[in-house]
């Protein structure tokens, strides 16, 4: 009878070239943004998990102010959702490689503002969302900030050596 090491190596899964394991968590991140786009994340949803958190942590907050801040959380979000997303469209860019290329990071950079417009295009048909020009600019700064500091990361880390 065969060993079980021997009918292990006959099953053993095809390799996935380090090229596209690079890339799986830029296309899962997408798929993150893409679902808070919907109507699941419309202010109307997100409000029922702030308010509570809000109105513990300051009791005294009012009705307005409360709108201000759960605006304010809104935007960060799209904000931190492109840092990460340009961050993670850098490593597959690179795919394993290492040091800084213009070129990697132009184009993460490029793939982030445009997923960002056509994230806009998105909610322009979610019934209760609005496509705003302004949060794909938010967007893209926030992919820029990670432009920069990847920048700023590979500028430091090079000095160092």
């Amino acid at each position: 009878a065969p060993h079980l090491t021997e009918i292990q190596s006959r099953f053993r899964p095809p390799r996935v070239p380090a090229r596209l394991r690079a890339w799986w968590p830029a296309v899962l991140w997408a798929g993150v943004i893409f679902s808070m786009s919907t109507d699941t994340f419309s202010p109307e949803h997100t409000a029922w998990v702030f308010e509570p958190v809000l109105r513990w942590m300051i009791p005294s907050l009012t009705a307005g102010q409360f709108e201000t801040v759960h605006h304010v959380i809104r935007k960060c979000a799209h904000f931190t959702e492109y840092f990460v997303f340009c961050l993670l469209l850098y490593r597959g860019a690179r795919a394993g490689l290492s040091g800084w290329r213009w070129t990697w990071a132009i184009a993460a950079l490029s793939c982030a503002a445009g997923y960002s417009a056509l994230d806009e295009v998105h909610q322009a048909f979610v019934a209760s969302r609005t496509a705003s020009p302004y949060d794909s600019l938010l967007d893209s700064a926030g992919a820029f900030a990670a432009f920069a500091a990847l920048w700023l990361w590979f500028r430091l880390r090079r000095a160092e050596s």
